[in-house]
């Protein structure tokens, strides 16, 4: 979710419970307004009543409501003494409603040539349900206004404020260390975003250091150790000619060249897994993982022809993807090599291909492997000696690299890797 979608929610989570909270107070504050209003109308109407009986007695025999607001009644002297002023609400049937209305009144007493009376005035009030009503309405009306402000200042002037921000993400996301690019630049005079600004270009500035430095490790390494290496198997291949030399001297030259062809081997493996990790194969085309697939194939016919493997291809779709050519060629003839080197004799290999995915199976150990610890470093078949138990690590490091989800799987006597392609397939 977006920050500013965020701040939306909760701009309106707050204004919600502000505008609730408001809104309950506001109504019974309202609602004594109304009261304070009505009783001071109600006993304007009694005092004015009062005054104009000294000058029409007749209202003195107004005992029923009928069309006027109020009714008088005599009552004892005791009685009359003994009221006091009482405001209250009560239901009335009106006429000109036809139903039950709230209404206010006020009963009091009074005294008139030696005669007392009890005056009881009405008023009505505004009915309380619809006054619940309105002020709902009124308060959803608010609310539903302040939210589309809200959204009106969001999508118009904080994303506006926003967008250095923005700026300065997607110079990331494209900067690429191995290219001479500019350090990030941006429109602003925000303090916090100059401070963004600064903080991105040192951490670029370190990051572009470290990434030099690694890669002018490992093509010095890559240089150094591979030429004394060359120069040992050389020697030693030539003192292995030699006329003179015993047969049991000869037996341990020739262990020593494995052993110095095994160092070059590790040398080249440790080296392409720092190139990998360091992101230094950027060049991206759209490949056929098929053709590439079946180019590895052709290249060990001799080994598969050896060990009497057969191998099947499931040709589903042409799985084509966007990534570096020799990155797509070393995955792939990893889990290939790999499928060979631990098969059995008379075994099989069946290559998969659908749409999004590239599924390798084949023979081999009658045991599943541990999917836990299968890609970690120097883990191997110690059987195998020759292998360097880096081949599963340089894949899954390539795989890493383009975000790519790589699973082992054993079943029915297959052990079965499966790669999903789905974050870097090429647009047909």
């Amino acid at each position: 979710m977006k920050l500013l979608n965020r701040s939306l929610i909760y701009l309106s989570a707050v204004f919600f419970i502000i505008i609730g909270v408001w809104s309950v107070i506001f109504y019974f504050n309202l609602k004594d307004e109304i009261r304070d209003s009505i009783d001071d109308g109600i006993d304007n109407n009694r005092l004015l009543i009062l005054i104009k009986v000294h000058s029409d007695s007749t209202l003195l025999t107004q005992n029923e409501f009928g069309g006027n607001n109020f009714k008088i009644h005599p009552v004892s002297k005791e009685k009359a003494l003994a009221y006091r002023d009482v405001f209250k609400d009560t239901m009335m049937y009106r006429l000109n409603e036809n139903d039950l209305e709230p209404v206010r009144l006020l009963n009091s007493a009074f005294e008139h040539n030696d005669q007392y009376y009890r005056i009881t005035v009405i008023s009505s009030l505004v009915e309380e349900d619809d006054l619940i009503e309105d002020s709902f309405w009124s308060v959803v009306s608010l609310f539903i206004i302040l939210v589309v402000s809200i959204i009106i200042v969001n999508n118009f002037v904080l994303r506006k404020i926003w967008n250095p921000f923005y700026d300065i993400l997607n110079q990331l996301k494209t900067y690429r260390l191995d290219k001479n690019e500019k350090s990030i630049e941006i429109n602003s005079n925000i303090k916090e975003f100059i401070q963004l600004q600064e903080a991105a270009n040192t951490l670029i500035n370190r990051s572009k250091e470290a990434f030099l430095s690694q890669k002018e490790f490992t093509e010095n390494a890559s240089h150094e150790l591979q030429t004394p290496i060359a120069i040992i198997i050389g020697k030693l291949e030539l003192l292995l000619e030699s006329k003179d030399l015993k047969d049991e001297d000869a037996n341990t030259i020739a262990n020593v060249i494995n052993i110095a062809d095994r160092l070059k081997r590790l040398n080249n493996s440790l080296l392409l897994l720092a190139k990998i990790e360091n992101k230094q194969f950027l060049e991206e085309e759209t490949i056929s993982l098929n053709e590439t697939a079946k180019n590895l194939l052709s290249n060990y016919d001799e080994l598969l022809a050896f060990k009497q493997i057969e191998y099947e291809l499931d040709e589903t779709k042409d799985l084509k993807v966007k990534m570096n050519p020799a990155l797509a060629d070393i995955l792939l003839s990893n889990l290939i090599k790999n499928a060979i080197f631990h098969n059995k004799k008379d075994g099989n290999i069946r290559l998969t291909f659908t749409s999004e995915e590239f599924i390798v199976c084949n023979t081999g150990n009658p045991f599943s492997l541990n999917p836990d610890t299968i890609f970690n470093r120097f883990e191997k078949d110690q059987t195998k000696k020759d292998s360097t138990g880096l081949g599963l690590s340089i894949s899954i490091a390539i795989c890493n690299s383009y975000n790519l989800k790589i699973n082992y799987g054993f079943a029915e006597n297959q052990h079965c890797f499966k790669i999903n392609f789905n974050n870097i397939l090429a647009q047909v």
